[in-house]
Formats: C-alpha cells, structure tokens, sequence
C-alpha cells in the first residue's frame, strides 16, 4: 500500500463502494465476506484470507460456515481443472 498509494486508494474506495454503499445491498454484508473468503482460497491470496476471515469472524461467521464455504470453493476449483483434463485428452488425440 505505501509503494502505490493511489492505486491502493483507489481500491479501497472500490471495495468500499461495493461492500458497503446502499447500491450494493442486495447480499448481506456476512455473506459477501464468505463470498470473498471462498474466492481468496481459489486465487491463493493468503493477506485476503487473513482480511476476510477476520471480518466474516466478526460478523457473527462461524469455523462451520467457513470451511463449508471453502469446500463448495475447492469443488468448483477442482471442476474447472477436471474440464481442462479434456482439453488434454483432445490434444492428445
């Protein structure tokens, strides 16, 4: 953040206008950190684990909530690399 400060403003004001404006309330805020968590352990982020995991904590979020939120994560992960299998299989061929 100190080496790109503007970029890094620049973020935070859009993170905040999408986890907090009046916009962006259709999902509730517990459930956008659980989002974000789950998407953090897919792109191998672990600042944004630490980050979300401790905003979705207290928020009320719960360890079950969590890991069950990074397994559906992990299924949809290993769907993807299970669908490049066949790209794979046909250049093989």
């Amino acid at each position: 953040m100190q080496l790109a400060p503007e970029a890094s403003a620049s973020f935070l004001s859009f993170e905040k206008e999408v986890y907090h404006t009046h916009t962006h309330t259709h999902i509730p805020l517990k459930t956008k950190e659980l989002i974000a968590l789950a998407v953090a352990h897919v792109t191998g982020c672990p600042y944004c684990i630490d980050v979300h995991v401790k905003k979705f904590q207290q928020l009320g979020g719960t360890r079950e909530e969590i890991l069950e939120a990074v397994l559906v994560a992990t299924t949809t992960r290993a769907g993807a690399i299970l669908s490049h299998a066949t790209h794979a299989l046909l250049a093989y061929d």
